[in-house]
């Protein structure tokens, strides 16, 4: 088991920088999500640490270990793709006994490990099979026992459910997470679905053209993002955002986006009290939305008028594209609203639970 850390950690191919000054430690037995847009630095930086690529500058560290030189077959690592690779004329069992055996490691121990990798993930009587022979999932599961059998200090799994129908994936999402519990060893996890990070994760980094958003836990990251990228790239469907001007009404402060007008309660207002006239970008989850018959009555609500352009009937929700005179924005309603398209009423937004961002800088105003 192994901590792992990225220290001033940067890459680059030529004249093009992929990651700019990383430093995340992440502790041991942790599960550690990568996520971020595609072409973000996430999978170079776990090819970084699995010595894959050579790093620019910054250093890696595996426990106290530098492995800045250090060849990947010596790093103490297994590494699971997107791509399967698993060898097509070799049965599931040859596959994952493969690395054990250019190790030459006795075959009673790499019997020992196979048998114990394939009850974990219930392959058992697919140990004969060929590739050819098995489904997506199965031959995902044949991918993570050969990289079990290793006995590493820390996984690293880059996308790895991708290429797994919506199913399937919801299947194996539960399943790695299973494994980390059983397995206690640090797990290091890439993908570009933030769905799969906010269910698996201890915690997640947040990653874009290169560089650390936000680390920390799912729940965190949710509540409290630190800047307009982490607020709009976590939740699905993402936060709506208004352009907006912060005004004084009175005692109160209110959100002015020309459409319409807020007021934040008085509660939550002490760190807007000096931006009287300042630009900023108001923001809003789906959830915290709601149809007026159907508003919790214990929230700050305010009253928004808008018109219904497109309903999503989900069956356990429903999701109301909205208009509110140049501002579209997406409301998850209770199931049971009436509302359909053309409909026009006072939407309510839950003013316990809104966001507000510097129009400049991009950054939460807390």
């Amino acid at each position: 088991m192994a901590s792992v850390t990225f220290e001033k950690v940067h890459k680059k191919f030529g004249d093009l920088t992929i990651i700019n000054s990383l430093d995340i430690e992440v502790q041991d037995k942790e599960f550690l999500v990568l996520v971020g847009p595609s072409g973000c630095g996430k999978t170079t930086a776990l090819r970084l640490l699995a010595g894959l690529e050579e790093i620019t500058g910054g250093e890696i560290k595996i426990g106290d270990r530098l492995v800045n030189d250090v060849a990947p077959k010596d790093r103490d690592i297994a590494m699971v793709f997107q791509s399967y690779a698993l060898y097509p004329h070799l049965s599931v069992y040859d596959n994952m006994a493969f690395g054990l055996k250019l190790r030459k490691t006795p075959k009673e121990e790499i019997k020992r490990r196979v048998s114990e990798a394939a009850d974990i993930l219930g392959i058992q009587d697919l140990l004969q099979r060929k590739p050819r022979q098995l489904s997506g999932g199965q031959r995902q599961r044949v991918a993570v026992g050969r990289a079990i059998v290793r006995e590493p200090k820390v996984f690293l799994f880059d996308e790895p459910l991708s290429n797994l129908d919506a199913k399937l994936r919801v299947q194996m999402r539960a399943e790695i997470s299973k494994l980390h519990q059983r397995l206690q060893t640090t797990f290091i996890y890439v993908t570009h679905d933030q769905t799969e990070a906010m269910t698996m994760a201890s915690r997640i980094a947040v990653i874009n053209k290169g560089d650390l958003q936000q680390l920390d836990t799912p729940q965190n990251l949710y509540d409290h993002p630190n800047n307009l990228f982490v607020a709009g790239f976590i939740g699905s469907p993402s936060m709506n955002f208004f352009p907006a001007k912060i005004v004084k009404s009175g005692n109160s402060m209110i959100v002015d986006t020309e459409d319409f007008k807020v007021q934040i309660p008085d509660s939550l207002s002490g760190p807007y009290k000096n931006m009287e006239g300042k630009s900023v970008v108001f923001g809003i989850r789906p959830e915290n939305i709601h149809d007026p018959e159907f508003a919790p009555n214990n929230i700050h609500g305010e009253k928004v008028a808008s018109k219904v352009d497109v309903t999503e009937l989900m069956g356990n929700e429903t999701l109301l594209y909205l208009v509110s005179g140049k501002n579209t924005y997406v409301g998850r309603v209770d199931p049971r609203s009436k509302l359909r398209v053309g409909s026009q009423t006072q939407f309510i937004f839950d003013m316990d639970k809104f966001h507000i961002f510097d129009a400049e800088t991009e950054k939460a105003i807390r």
